[in-house]
C-alpha cells in the first residue's frame, strides 16, 4: 500500500498537485483511495477471479504509470506547474481505474520453460533496445498503453456482443 499507493499519490501531490489546492488533494486521495480498495479487493477475490485477466489496473502499473509521468515531464523540462492538469488528470484516472471492473491481462498464463519462438526473442531484443534508447519516455507510453488496454478491450468485447445480439444467426 506505501510502495504502490501512498509514494506515487505524495510525489504527483508535491511535484504538482499542490498548486492546485484542494483539487489536488482530491486527486492524491482518489488515487490513494484507489490503491487502498484495489488492494483490498485484489485479497479477497484471489479465488474467484479469472487468473488470466486482472479486475482494475494493477496498482504497480498505476504506480508506474504517475511515476512515469512525473519522469518524463521532469526530463523534458516541464516544471510540476506547467504540468498540474495533466498530472491531476492522470492521477484521478489511475486512482478510478484501479477500483473498475475493466479487465486487463495479466500475463499469468506466459510459460517461458516452454520453447519460446523465435520471434518472441526478436520482440524481446527490439522491446530493449526501444526501452534502452529512452526510458523515461518508452516505459511511460508502455504503461499507458497498459492503462488504457484494459478500455480498448472493454469496448471490443462489448461492440463484438451487442453486435451478436443484434444479428442473432
Amino acid at each position: 500500500m506505501v510502495s504502490f499507493g501512498v509514494a506515487p499519490a505524495l510525489v504527483a501531490y508535491e511535484w504538482a498537485l499542490k498548486g492546485l489546492g484542494k483539487l489536488g488533494w482530491i486527486a492524491a486521495f482518489i488515487y490513494c483511495a484507489g490503491a487502498a480498495l484495489r488492494l483490498a479487493r485484489f485479497n479477497t477475490n484471489i479465488d474467484v477471479v479469472d487468473k488470466r485477466y486482472f479486475q482494475g489496473l494493477p496498482s504497480p502499473a498505476a504506480a508506474a504509470l504517475v511515476a512515469g509521468l512525473v519522469w518524463v515531464m521532469i526530463d523534458n523540462g516541464w516544471t510540476g506547474e506547467e504540468a498540474r492538469w495533466y498530472a491531476c488528470v492522470l492521477t484521478m484516472f489511475a486512482g478510478i481505474t484501479m477500483v473498475s471492473n475493466i479487465r486487463y491481462y495479466s500475463g499469468k498464463d506466459i510459460n517461458l520453460r516452454k520453447s519460446v519462438p523465435f520471434i518472441m526473442v526478436v520482440a524481446f531484443a527490439v522491446a530493449f533496445a526501444l526501452v534502452s534508447s529512452y526510458p523515461p519516455g518508452v516505459l511511460f507510453g508502455l504503461f499507458l498503453g497498459y492503462a488504457l488496454s484494459g478500455y480498448v478491450l472493454s469496448t471490443w468485447l462489448w461492440t463484438t456482443r451487442r453486435r451478436a445480439v443484434v444479428r442473432p444467426e
